[in-house]
């Protein structure tokens, strides 16, 4: 007999963790499915559409048992939530109007310009660090499920760059050929899944699982699968 479904909660769109259809499809869906078979568990899958993307770790224990949404590891977040070993390293990068701002090439060109992050994401705090040091002209903050607008903004010149994690920005702007990913490795960040901090041995369960995984070549085949078009210096899976 299956156990209890595993409640998986993971923010839309979020290319190639998370893509939205029938089903939905990605990355995060993908690994966490693998996980919930060894586990002896079927997934059920949670839609967060909230405004702050670090607000779905407060659905952990309640309404999701897990996270699993291209979410990276940092100090604050390690106070609302357990996690699990991490499974991919990857980091921010900038995206550009290539026309409207040729000469920028990086973030050391941004001066001047107003850079453009989401709320929650772990570029925010990356931006607001860029402009205390008066490398950026302003950051502007859009809502996490803002994301279309914010690109929008980025091809009609009202903000100069846009900041995102490599394989996410990458996908986003393959459709819009006035947008160019100009830098990656901003940052290094460790990717993994998230449990409720009083979950202990869930987590201990998810990482036996992991093990098992990495070992038959499930990850490899999965990162050969979702980022080959990533940057490998920036994003890689931890085998």
């Amino acid at each position: 007999m299956p156990g209890a479904p595993l409640r998986v909660g993971s923010a839309f769109p979020d290319p190639p963790f998370e893509m939205p259809g029938r089903p939905p499809t990605g990355f995060d869906l993908d690994w966490t499915s693998a996980i919930a078979a060894e586990l002896g568990r079927p997934v059920v899958g949670h839609r967060y559409e909230g405004a702050d993307f670090e607000g779905i770790f407060a659905l952990l224990g309640r309404e999701i048992d897990v996270v699993a949404s291209g979410a990276t590891v940092t100090e604050h977040r390690r106070t609302l939530a357990r996690w699990c070993d991490p499974y991919l390293r990857s980091g921010q990068s900038l995206a550009v109007n290539a026309a409207a701002t040729p000469g920028v090439r990086g973030c050391a060109d941004l001066r001047g310009l107003v850079l453009g992050v989401q709320r929650g994401n772990t570029s925010q705090p990356v931006a607001a660090r860029l402009h205390a040091a008066g490398q950026v002209a302003a950051v502007k903050v859009y809502a996490y499920d803002d994301i279309g607008t914010a690109l929008d903004d980025l091809e009609h010149g009202a903000i100069g760059g846009f900041m995102k994690l490599e394989p996410v920005l990458r996908r986003l702007t393959a459709g819009r050929p006035a947008l160019r990913v100009v830098q990656t490795g901003i940052t290094t960040e460790l990717l993994a899944v998230a449990v409720a901090l009083d979950d202990a041995a869930l987590a201990a369960r998810i990482d036996d699982a992991q093990r098992v995984l990495r070992r038959s070549g499930e990850l490899a085949r999965l990162g050969e699968r979702w980022l080959s078009d990533s940057d490998p210096h920036a994003t890689r899976v931890l085998t």
